[in-house]
């Protein structure tokens, strides 16, 4: 057969049997044809009806990458404007001027330049030792992620540090990239890291919200209380998630690393960086010894003291109220001055700019649900279907924890589904007499350990692009987390809250 009939024969094949992705173009060409076409539905005012129009065509790209990121989150913001849902252009792009879009930015420029000056593989070794297993570094990493959410607020910035350690880690143990080690690590990453920021009040945006709606409509609650409150379940909730990762995945405890044979070098891919940094894994990196250490290059050095810099002004920044973007602002900018020039050109060129594109269209979003009262519709047709008044006080609360989770899926941050939904349920909370301290707590618990899909979480997104994990174990795990926040709840409102508060 001539190669011209070949590649005709494959086209058609191609046609006539469509991909996941050829199949999401059409799904989202009939949503959005659907969706203008159609007269309002359900008492559905006309703007709302394309608003979730909108939301529903990128969707389903979003979820079936049926295009880049970038190509589908520029589509829906621009179909915001010519769809006239917004009055300018500038408005249809409003999310791209969230903090986060930027501070996520400068995270991962951070995450890179540590990557680049080789620093993963050194922060790898000294999690390994020639008696690790993949088990034991599953368990280490999950240790590490636990206790920096004490010290680094962001989960976001925990996941970008620590994907290129994983990387080295996978690579140490001469293990597939796309096999379970490298999977449950990025679970870890994705779905279990977030969780250690509720310990804290100044844990993240997710507990900050929540203690402030808290002493707004409840009470005063210290930083030192929510800590009390907070940290048991959370310990509980973080390891038994962990626990859940490693029986779900079987991961392996008989591979161990043996310094012997480790002599040679094996640079990551098979290369070298261009910039002459030894990218490399080796026994002389595993931390093995009491007495033993390895000898930091200059950039090493230099962004080691940045990023410390960066994480001792985060913790005195969350006592004082500066904002969490301006020390990675300040460490990217003396990471980029002539002389140190580690972040440059070539690493900005390699920012996961899908993922920033997505985030600001998510937000344009849902400005526009929020300026058409779209979001305001769902959320109280909800509530005028549910007979509140027939349940039982713990089908209540059920209840309400469900349609916390329900309007958190709609949402790409827990922080922006906790604005929303905590202020009704409390409402709810005040009208049903229920423990409305004992309830926010538990809204955060459920919102925070909840990712039905990977927009839902910044760093579930990170670890669904950067890593082997695929749609269905996101949600999977997901909901493995939700079971667990839910078994947290329970035990925590019956039997540890009322001991403490």
């Amino acid at each position: 057969m001539p190669p011209s009939q070949g590649r005709l024969r494959a086209f058609v094949n191609r046609l006539s049997l469509p991909s996941f992705a050829v199949a999401g173009i059409w799904i989202s060409i009939a949503v959005l044809v659907g969706g203008v076409l159609a007269p309002p539905l359900g008492g559905l005012e006309r703007e709302m009806q394309l608003v979730l129009t909108v939301f529903l065509f990128a969707l389903v790209l979003w979820l079936t990458e049926a295009v880049p990121y970038v190509v589908s989150s520029t589509a829906a913001s621009v179909l915001l404007f010519a769809l006239e849902l917004v009055p300018t252009f500038g408005d249809a792009v409003s999310g791209f001027a969230s903090t986060l879009v930027f501070f996520l930015l400068l995270l991962l420029l951070l995450g890179g330049a540590i990557s680049e000056v080789g620093l993963g593989r050194i922060v790898a070794g000294r999690m390994l030792s020639t008696r690790s297993t993949p088990r034991t570094t599953v368990r280490s990493l999950a240790a590490h992620m636990f206790g920096l959410s004490l010290l680094m607020p962001s989960a976001v910035a925990r996941t970008v540090t620590f994907i290129p350690v994983v990387n080295r880690m996978t690579d140490a143990y001469g293990l597939s990239d796309d096999g379970t080690f490298r999977r449950a690590c990025f679970i870890v990453l994705g779905h279990i890291n977030p969780i250690g920021s509720m310990m804290l009040m100044t844990g993240g945006g997710m507990a900050i919200i929540t203690s402030q709606l808290i002493n707004e409509s409840v009470r005063t609650v210290t930083w030192v209380q929510w800590a009390v409150y907070m940290i048991p379940p959370m310990i509980l909730l973080f390891w038994l998630s962990t626990v859940s990762a490693l029986v779900v995945y079987g991961i392996d405890d008989d591979l161990t690393l043996e310094s012997s044979d480790r002599d040679s070098e094996t640079p990551v891919n098979g290369e070298k960086p261009e910039d002459g940094t030894d990218d490399t894994f080796d026994a002389n990196e595993i931390d093995d010894s009491s007495d033993g250490g390895v000898r930091l290059t200059r950039d090493q050095r230099i962004v080691s003291t940045v990023m410390l810099g960066a994480v001792v002004a985060w913790i005195a920044g969350s006592f004082v109220g500066v904002p969490t973007i301006v020390p990675a602002a300040a460490a990217v900018a003396v990471l980029s001055i002539p002389g140190v020039g580690i972040v440059n050109r070539d690493l900005i060129a390699d920012v996961s700019w899908g993922i920033l594109f997505l985030i600001g269209a998510m937000f344009s979003i849902l400005d526009a649900m929020e300026t058409t009262g779209t979001l305001d519709y769902v959320v109280e047709t909800l509530i005028e279907v549910v007979p509140f008044a027939a349940m039982a006080p713990w089908l209540v609360i059920g209840t309400l924890l469900a349609l916390a989770v329900f309007i958190r899926s709609w949402f790409s941050t827990a922080s922006a589904a906790i604005v929303v939904a905590l202020p009704i349920i409390m409402e709810f909370a005040n009208v049903l007499e229920l423990n409305r301290l004992y309830l926010a707590l538990s809204v955060l618990i459920a919102v925070g350990s909840t990712t039905f899909f990977p927009f839902n979480t910044t760093s579930v997104l990170l670890s669904y692009d950067k890593g082997p994990l695929g749609l269905r174990e996101v949600l999977v795990f997901g909901l493995v987390t939700m079971i667990h926040g839910i078994v947290v709840i329970v035990l925590s409102w019956l039997f540890y809250w009322p001991l403490v508060v």
